[in-house]
């Protein structure tokens, strides 16, 4: 008996394998259902390129927080992942490229400290090596379990795109839906290109939030892609089954040369 997927968008019935071929991407309306960090890493590297790094790196417990541990070892089997990103080394379309993939599923892709150490050592290490980064952001924010741990990784992973920044090394970073917090806060606003996928939830604070505190009734979807492209913030929205042509045409036509 055939799987079948309601759109939350058209309603539309889909076959699952269909939205499966389909890049989970609805055919009727071009809704952009969850992408999970594997399928992701598929859809954007040359077949078996892509190579993980740190992969045995997991989360500690600073604060000593009753039940995080719990939690940590909850949604790792659960998601099959070790925490909230994966990175890895790749090639796209021949090109050299380093890689990070945020994962929804684990803890929202809430930013701890070993998200941070992660994202941060890909990011020095393309700067070292002249290879352009490409991170895919999805993220509730800061991990509340780590406190002032958590916060201090946008500092610190600002800090590495200023390096990258300084060697002339490019940053490409895609937000994918949702993309908030501390995380947006930080390294995801700071990419030489910021593409997006359609949709997608930008912002830092919920919106119930900031119309509690300016007072003001809010723009009608002024959190989504396309609003934030039209005022700026976000370069181009791209759709899934372009992302890695748009990406290869940026890391061509974004190239340095050493003495420059």
């Amino acid at each position: 008996m055939e799987k079948l997927v309601q759109c939350p968008i058209c309603h539309q019935e889909i076959n699952a394998n269909v939205l499966s071929n389909n890049l989970e991407v609805c055919p009727n309306c071009n809704y952009h259902f969850h992408f999970k960090v594997r399928e992701r890493i598929v859809n954007i590297c040359d077949e078996n390129s892509f190579v993980e790094i740190d992969e045995h790196l997991v989360s500690l417990n600073p604060l000593e927080i009753e039940g995080y541990e719990e939690k940590l070892k909850k949604h790792k089997d659960k998601s099959n992942l070790n925490d909230a990103v994966v990175t890895g080394s790749a090639t796209l379309n021949g090109e050299k490229i380093y890689l990070c993939v945020m994962a929804f599923d684990f803890m929202g892709g809430s930013m701890g400290a070993l998200v941070g150490e992660k994202i941060t050592k890909i990011m020095i290490e393309g700067a070292i090596n002249n290879i352009p980064v490409i991170i895919f952001c999805a993220s509730g924010g800061a991990r509340m379990q780590e406190g002032i741990f958590s916060l201090m990784q946008m500092a610190k992973t600002s800090s590495a795109v200023a390096l990258m920044n300084k060697t002339k090394v490019p940053l490409f970073i895609v937000l994918t839906h949702p993309t908030t917090g501390g995380v947006t806060a930080s390294f995801a606003s700071l990419g030489d290109v910021i593409l997006s996928e359609p949709g997608a939830l930008i912002g830092f604070a919920g919106p119930r939030v900031i119309q509690g505190t300016i007072g003001q009734k809010l723009p009608e979807g002024f959190q989504r892609a396309e609003f934030q492209r039209d005022h700026g913030f976000v370069d181009a929205v791209v759709n899934r089954k372009d992302m890695k042509e748009t990406l290869s045409y940026l890391i061509k036509t974004h190239k340095v040369k050493n003495n420059e």
